[in-house]
């Protein structure tokens, strides 16, 4: 790998900070509430039942149940956040540029391993671009299942798997990992970089094998065992983040 690393380069990840919208960027229960009567009404008026409509009725129950675990997750997270006294951590965001994403957590920016690795099913280029656009939300949730004899629960971050969501769409799952050759490669090279964002060059010609990163500064919330939040920090103290990062375990 290059010596340094070229901020900037390729790649640009706007840090401007814009309003929460007052709208509800995943769908309201209303929304899904009325669907669900057209279905039912649909499914009065005609003597002929067919299984689509069966399956409309699963598919709004489900999508209805998902809105509400987030709206809950969201609604405590605010609450813990004004309540709680925060703790903060270092996040770094990075991934090949036609790969997926991961995020990192550390504690120090010298610790020797990330206390979190997740990976997304999300493209790094996409979500790169959801960056650009504004406030992005990132919900991950993951059922609870029963402790195995003589042992502990898992923690909340030791859990493999989530469903994840972005912005209120379902974006396939996360999966937690644990640090690999290229991941170590990644944060030795961000380990001088408090908050920035940029390109770590790749070993060969073409930009296929450059990394893009972020790396920021976070406020993490814990609102229960089964609950915890992280808030992105504004670099310049003003307003609220523009990523947000959720956990669940329901």
């Amino acid at each position: 790998m290059r010596s340094s690393i070229t901020m900037g380069r390729h790649f640009q990840w706007r840090m401007k900070l814009k309003k929460k919208s007052s709208k509800e960027e995943i769908a309201s229960g209303e929304d899904l509430q009325d669907e669900e009567k057209s279905a039912l009404s649909f499914s009065g008026s005609s003597s002929y039942p067919t299984n689509q409509e069966e399956s409309k009725k699963r598919i709004s129950s489900a999508a209805e149940t998902a809105v509400s675990r987030i709206r809950s997750l969201l609604t405590a997270a605010a609450t813990s956040r004004r309540n709680r006294q925060p703790g903060f951590v270092i996040g770094t965001l990075y991934g090949h540029r036609h790969g997926h994403v991961r995020f990192a957590f550390q504690t120090d920016t010298k610790a020797a391993c990330p206390v979190m690795l997740v990976e997304l099913a999300t493209p790094t280029a996409a979500l790169v671009h959801e960056m650009a656009s504004g406030l992005v939300r990132i919900a991950l949730e993951c059922e609870r299942k029963p402790a195995d004899a003589g042992k502990a629960e898992r923690t909340l971050v030791e859990e493999p798997v989530w469903k994840a969501y972005v912005n209120g769409k379902k974006c396939g799952y996360a999966v937690r990992r644990e640090c690999g050759p290229m991941d170590w490669k990644v944060m030795r090279a961000v380990e001088p970089v408090s908050m920035g964002a940029g390109v770590i060059p790749g070993d060969g010609d073409g930009t296929d094998k450059d990394v893009m990163y972020m790396r920021a500064r976070f406020e993490r919330v814990v609102g229960s065992r089964d609950s915890e939040a992280f808030y992105m920090m504004n670099p310049d103290g003003n307003g609220g983040p523009e990523l947000s990062i959720y956990f669940l375990r329901v």
